[in-house]
């Protein structure tokens, strides 16, 4: 059984992760620039270690650390690598590797089933895999600090204000109207997309992941199903998929 290396470069934070088969052993979020020190200590701790996928969302612009390279065969997520779904994207370069991550958990877990996966992070992005294992594609739209940001930014008096634990329907200041906008905003086009998607779609799963996952999964009035790990565990399938062709 192979022991994987994950690493997720993601807009703001890197997420490193080891496998051994489907069993995750370790996860960590950092900054980026405390990614090569990170390696060398997974590396030290896990020897065992003989394949590596990373993944980046800014794709070519990010820099590989040289450490990376050092043990077993790296696997770098691209438009060009091997992927376990039929991928019907109109732009399929364009699809983001996050995306594709998400898509790949999907069909390992759910292949012959409807697939919505909702990933709350930097962005709110929908996907859709049918339960004939085809993406057919879905939806992005601001996340939920970024919409904190836009109101501060293209307004003169807004301040810049964080998601809060308690939420009302009626903001009784301007603080508390700001967070009933955007929280429960999300909240309710999170329930509108999953009740249209259910519409057209029977016997639809439905995951919701990302780091804002948690926090708005006890807002949401649908059943969902909140998986944090669901992205690496898409990446470590991945790397599973293409070394075993």
């Amino acid at each position: 059984m192979h022991m994987n290396l994950i690493i997720d470069v993601g807009n703001s934070f890197v997420k490193t992760a080891v496998f051994q088969g489907d069993d995750l052993l370790e996860k960590e979020i950092i900054e980026k620039p405390e990614l090569e020190k990170k390696i060398k200590k997974i590396f030290q701790e896990y020897p065992e270690i003989d394949q590596k996928i990373i993944s980046s969302v800014s794709g070519a612009s990010f820099s590989i650390p040289e450490t990376l390279y050092e043990k077993g065969d790296l696997l770098e997520l691209n438009s060009s690598t091997r992927l376990p779904f039929e991928n019907l994207y109109a732009t399929p370069n364009t699809l983001g590797n996050d995306r594709k991550a998400l898509v790949a958990a999907a069909s390992k877990y759910f292949k012959n089933y409807n697939v919505l996966v909702i990933d709350a992070g930097t962005c709110l992005t929908y996907d859709f895999k049918n339960d004939q294992n085809q993406y057919l594609g879905g939806a992005i739209s601001p996340g939920l600090n970024m919409r904190f940001r836009a109101l501060n930014s293209f307004t003169a008096n807004l301040p810049l204000l964080s998601p809060q634990e308690e939420g009302e329907l009626i903001g009784s200041s301007t603080s508390g109207s700001m967070n009933a906008g955007v929280v429960l905003g999300i909240c309710r086009e999170i329930e509108g997309t999953v009740l249209e998607y259910s519409t057209h779609h029977k016997d639809l799963k439905i995951i919701f992941t990302g780091g804002d996952a948690h926090f708005l999964s006890k807002r949401l009035k649908n059943g969902i199903f909140a998986n944090s790990n669901f992205l690496l565990e898409g990446l470590n399938y991945i790397l599973e998929f293409n070394n075993n062709q």
